[in-house]
């Protein structure tokens, strides 16, 4: 099942109360940026974090899921995304472990 644009600008409006995100449509999904950074997914109407060590530490009673078939890393699943507290402590850790995004070169 897609998700809904509508979970997914539910999702973002929350997340944007903490920082800068964004979503890419990604094969009727999402993929979810903060600060420029890919944190996780939108899939199926639930959103995933990507299972750093600051999101299993702050998080450890989240389940863990694959978010589409195929997918080679169970992630985590982002119950609350209303816990702006929560929340935010989980994004702004995740920032400082996740690698600054690669640069694009222009094809010639």
């Amino acid at each position: 099942m897609a998700t809904s644009k509508e979970f997914c600008d539910y999702v973002l409006e929350n997340l944007q109360r903490i920082g800068e995100a964004s979503a890419r449509k990604m094969m009727g999904e999402y993929l979810v940026y903060y600060r420029g950074k890919l944190i996780g997914d939108i899939c199926d109407n639930c959103l995933f974090l990507k299972p750093t060590q600051s999101v299993l530490r702050l998080m450890p009673d989240a389940e863990r899921e694959y978010p589409y078939e195929g997918s080679k890393t169970k992630m985590v699943v982002a119950d609350d995304v209303e816990n702006m507290e929560l929340m935010a402590e989980v994004l702004n850790a995740m920032y400082e472990e996740l690698p600054e995004p690669k640069k694009k070169t222009k094809k010639k």
